[in-house]
């Protein structure tokens, strides 16, 4: 008998996912990083916008938020279309299409290029992150996908330390007739570029397309994830279509979640500079180097929640604590004080952050796989308008009344309601179906 078919499944699925993570998460780890960058670069140049355009706070705080109309429009029929190309083209043609708008930003003139630029960029990256949340569903069983979104979600965090250094350093760059900031937006626009180039050639769209993996090690992962996809089955009495789960309120109650977490992010990310530029004398590669603590300690942070919640299984209340903590930290953030509300920020990015990775395996739990695609999309769609009315609402504010102490208030009521709100979500199907028949309970 061949000796990797003697070993036992346990020893197969533990070996299987092993590899998934050591050949999938680093590449997604990258793209994720170029992502984020490429998203959320534009906040350390809204001085230089001013100043060279004449593109005001308003005008800044606008332009940032419609990246997340064209991102949420898009969304979903980006996932479905996944679904059809596979993972490798579709997730690769995101990544080209992105990287070449980012770029484009370089040549932003006024308001309305800026704002167009920007809602192009969202519509170019709608459904990357779903669709990476969704590959690790047909890639991963259930208990090793909470640890791969943390890492993976870690991306953003470590793309928030590297973008300060990296973007402070890129805005010193003269030459060409172009500023810094042109510079800046041609180079990390230009890389990503590049990158889609490396993801289709090592990135697979099935399991058997693996080489990496044995035969045998194909069949545990398949067989487990086809187990848990009955187990859903079973909990629901059968396949529920698409249109009658968007109906469900466990549905809407996770966009609320998720829209009440990216606001936090959002307002954070792209107001952490200016808030820092206040406390004065800072250059642009100071102020770069300044935004990467709260990042830091996020990802220490997100580690230690995804062990906690591993080893004591009750995924809501671990949300509810980190959100709590954002919270407090923005309450404090209002002070008049410019350390101190940098200080503060930093308590509230380990509630933030940890709050985003926590809140994927509750959703991933609940919903029937064949739909998880387009479902996780809206999901994140929906609560990615949060990056809309965030940086929106603080340029609003601070044009008019020189503070965004209103926001930050806001921001923590916000976070406190989703706190109580995740109680009321649930990880498994059952009781009823969305189209009112009882359903039967599943094994857990």
């Amino acid at each position: 008998m061949n000796t990797i078919s003697a070993t036992p499944a346990a020893d197969l699925l533990e070996s299987a996912s092993a590899k998934v993570k050591r050949h999938v998460l680093p590449l997604f780890l990258i793209m994720f990083i170029a992502n984020y960058i490429d998203r959320v670069n534009v906040g350390f140049v809204s001085s230089h916008l001013q100043t060279d355009l004449g593109i005001g706070a308003a005008a800044y705080g606008l332009g940032s938020g419609l990246f997340f109309i064209g991102y949420a429009l898009f969304e979903v029929p980006s996932n479905v279309l996944m679904q059809k190309y596979g993972a490798r083209a579709w997730l690769t043609r995101i990544m080209g299409t992105w990287g070449v708008v980012a770029a484009m930003m370089a040549f932003v003139q006024n308001e309305t290029s800026f704002y167009v630029l920007r809602f192009l960029l969202g519509v170019a990256e709608a459904g990357f992150f779903p669709g990476v949340i969704y590959y690790f569903t047909q890639w991963l069983p259930q208990k090793e996908r909470g640890k791969a979104i943390a890492i993976f979600l870690g991306g953003s965090a470590f793309a928030s330390i590297l973008s300060g250094p990296i973007t402070g350093g890129l805005l010193s760059i003269r030459g060409l007739g172009l500023h810094g900031w042109q510079w800046m937006f041609l180079i990390e626009g230009g890389f990503s570029v590049i990158l889609c180039g490396v993801s289709w050639m090592l990135l697979k769209s099935r399991i058997s397309d693996a080489h990496w993996l044995s035969v045998d090690e194909q069949r545990a992962l398949q067989n487990a994830i086809a187990s848990e996809q009955a187990e859903r089955e079973a909990a629901t009495g059968g396949h529920i279509p698409a249109i009658k789960l968007l109906k469900d309120p466990q549905i809407v109650l996770f966009c609320f979640m998720y829209f009440a977490i990216q606001l936090t992010i959002y307002a954070a990310t792209f107001w952490l500079p200016t808030i820092i530029r206040k406390m004065g004398g800072l250059t642009d590669f100071q102020v770069g180097l300044y935004n990467t603590i709260p990042w830091m300690i996020a990802i220490v942070a997100m580690y230690c929640f995804a062990l906690l919640s591993a080893r004591w299984r009750f995924q809501q209340a671990w949300v509810a604590v980190a959100l709590v903590i954002a919270a407090c930290g923005l309450f404090a953030s209002t002070t008049g004080n410019a350390v101190l509300s940098f200080v503060a920020i930093c308590f509230s990015a380990i509630g933030f952050k940890a709050a985003s990775s926590l809140f994927w395996p509750i959703p991933q739990g609940y919903l029937d796989a064949r739909v998880a695609a387009g479902v996780l999309a809206l999901i994140n769609s929906v609560g990615n308008l949060g990056g809309f009315f965030a940086p929106a609402t603080f340029g609003y504010l601070q044009q008019h009344t020189g503070s965004v102490s209103g926001g930050l208030y806001g921001l923590g009521v916000a976070s406190l309601i989703a706190a109580v709100a995740v109680f009321f979500t649930r990880n498994r199907r059952s009781d009823r179906t969305p189209d009112g028949h009882v359903a039967h309970q599943g094994a857990h």
